[in-house]
């Protein structure tokens, strides 16, 4: 028998939202203010190093290591800007905490079109939501300047929760809060692995939001997959029934 659905479980970074402008334009922007001249494909470049470099050597946020979100960030952006040749502790220091809080603030991130009406639809249906993402403390800020927040009864962070996607751990703390069996409990998210096979390999029923339309997981079946939001409710309908 058929559990019925009573949880929707979401993905935040590029499954309701992205980064508005790329990495590289958002430090230069904060170097510029410094009196820097610096390019944004160098700086992306060396954005990309220290990011790998830190996931490596302190992987989420380095919790386990003594760090949190703040101190791993500005550690990221620290070592960005040291690869573009800027050496003034003070400035760098400087530069990553205006950043850090920088990217708190709605104008840094762009909701995509779908997403406020999907909530809006989940919660029309009688559906609860929560969110299971791999991202620090400053989530309920961003969710907040988003007008997001609203829409979920809970966030599990990969900094709260000291585990992060593809650790399924993460989501049977997500189903201890919904208090219900997974199978009646949803999960939306972009990531192949960490969102849509680790979900499901918990019970949860994980779909893949492919806004590329990349088709390219064959383990992924047809009616697992959304190509946009404006899929879902009819989806949630179909397992509501």
């Amino acid at each position: 028998m058929r559990v019925r659905l009573s949880w929707v479980l979401w993905d935040v970074k590029d499954t309701l939202l992205k980064v508005r402008v790329s990495v590289g334009e958002q430090y230069c922007r904060e170097a510029e203010r410094m009196g820097l001249s610096l390019t944004p494909t160098e700086v992306d470049a060396a954005f990309h190093q220290a990011y790998r470099c830190y996931s490596s050597k302190y992987p989420n946020y380095g919790i386990t290591q003594g760090l949190d979100g703040q101190s791993w960030w500005m550690g990221v952006i620290r070592n960005t800007f040291s690869q573009c040749r800027v050496d003034d502790q003070v400035l760098l220091n400087a530069m990553a905490h205006n950043l850090y809080h920088n990217f708190c603030k709605a104008d840094t991130w762009e909701v995509f079109p779908d997403s406020k009406k999907a909530l809006e639809s989940c919660s029309s249906l009688g559906l609860k939501l929560g969110v299971v993402s791999n991202f620090d403390s400053r989530l309920e800020r961003i969710l907040h300047a988003c007008d997001l927040l609203s829409h979920f009864s809970f966030l599990v962070t990969s900094e709260d929760a000291g585990v992060a996607k593809p650790d399924p751990i993460i989501f049977d703390k997500a189903l201890q809060k919904c208090g219900v069996p997974a199978a009646g409990v949803a999960h939306i998210g972009d990531h192949h692995v960490n969102d849509y096979l680790t979900s499901r390999s918990v019970g949860i029923n994980g779909v893949l939001l492919d806004r590329q339309n990349n088709q390219n997981q064959v383990d992924v079946e047809r009616e697992h997959r959304l190509s946009s939001l404006e899929e879902l409710p009819s989806w949630l309908q179909q397992h509501m029934k």
